[in-house]
């Protein structure tokens, strides 16, 4: 554990969701699973009533980044966020729900000035905070406005799914099905495929990536039989790739991509819609992906599944996901802290 290095900063999610379970079981792992230190954004008390729920003995301290690290040895430290209305697990409320707000959007301030190496955010409930006016159709998009403001431009950012077994990321996330063909251009693609390229390099240590590109019909297409997007979108995305001297590889059909010959071929894959990306990630590595947001100015990971509250204060609740997450935003600020001290 080494309590030398900025910690990461973890935002609470919604505090009815399995959030609180998770952090408090992931501190309780700290040693022998030699976690690097974090701290939590977000109410003691509400954090304090769930261990009490829970049965767990972890101690708490109130911090501020700079005390964090050495604090993380003995207590769970946790940046006050004070929660509006009582909480009860299961049941999400939401007059907590600009709290939770608070909470990413501090874990990205403390993270931009160098308080934090990294974020990592607990689940939250997209509905909660629609009925309390949240703007945004999600963490990632929320996250990319932050950066935005933070950096005085767009900002562009890729989910990207990422096990032990296979990282993948879709073009299109969250839209219905019926709408990806419209939304799917070259230009999307080719975007999204060089964002992923980058952050492979800048922080998953991949100097030369290898992209399989899926394709968007059945057996990509069959030469324009089954569909012809394939052929007119997504070749002359691929095409364009490799002239900017990105490995790319496809239209590839989607059902041959994720079998353990193929992915030795390739070390991530762009797919062309939610699904497409996310079952082989969730059928692969459920416990343990990690979505991590790539072109962001900073590193932020969360695990890779919701609130989950029917198992809130059950004790039932896996924390797997959650303690890859803290690790990989750990490994990720590792690779790209070492590229910029070699570029110095």
């Amino acid at each position: 554990m080494n309590v030398g290095k900025a910690p990461l900063a973890v935002s609470m999610g919604d505090p009815a969701g399995i959030g609180l379970d998770l952090t408090l079981s992931a501190w309780s792992t700290r040693v022998q699973l030699e976690l690097p230190p974090f701290f939590l954004i977000g109410d003691p008390d509400a954090l304090e009533n769930r261990a009490r729920v829970l049965g767990l003995r972890v101690p708490l301290t109130e911090t501020t980044p700079e005390s964090a690290a050495s604090e993380f040895v003995t207590a769970l430290p946790v940046l006050p966020v004070r929660l509006p209305a009582p909480v009860k697990a299961g049941i999400s409320d939401p007059a907590n729900a600009m709290a939770v707000v608070e909470a990413i959007r501090l874990a990205v301030e403390l993270t931009m000035a160098g308080r934090a190496r990294a974020v990592v955010t607990n689940p939250i409930a997209k509905s909660v905070l629609y009925s309390a006016g949240f703007g945004f159709p999600g963490h990632t998009e929320y996250l990319a406005h932050l950066a935005s403001e933070a950096v005085g431009k767009p900002v562009t950012p890729v989910m990207l799914l990422a096990g032990p077994e296979l990282r993948v990321a879709p073009v299109t996330i969250h839209i219905p099905l019926c709408e990806v063909p419209g939304a799917l251009t070259a230009e999307i693609i080719v975007e999204t495929a060089e964002i992923m390229a980058a952050d492979l390099r800048r922080r998953f240590g991949v100097n030369a990536p290898r992209i399989a590109v899926a394709g968007l019909n059945p057996h990509a297409g069959e030469d324009g039989a089954l569909g012809a997007e394939d052929n007119a979108i997504i070749v002359p995305a691929v095409e364009q790739l490799r002239a900017r001297g990105i490995d790319a590889n496809g239209p590839l059909p989607a059902d041959t991509m994720f079998h353990p010959d193929a992915r030795s071929t390739y070390d991530a894959a762009l797919c062309m819609y939610h699904d497409q990306a996310l079952i082989p990630a969730k059928t692969l590595g459920f416990h343990d992906s990690v979505n991590a947001t790539l072109g962001l100015p900073f590193i932020r990971t969360s695990p890779d599944h919701g609130t989950a509250f029917s198992l809130a204060g059950s004790g039932a609740a896996r924390p797997d996901s959650l303690i890859a997450a803290i690790r990989l935003a750990d490994a990720m600020s590792g690779v790209e802290a070492h590229r910029r001290s070699s570029a110095a």
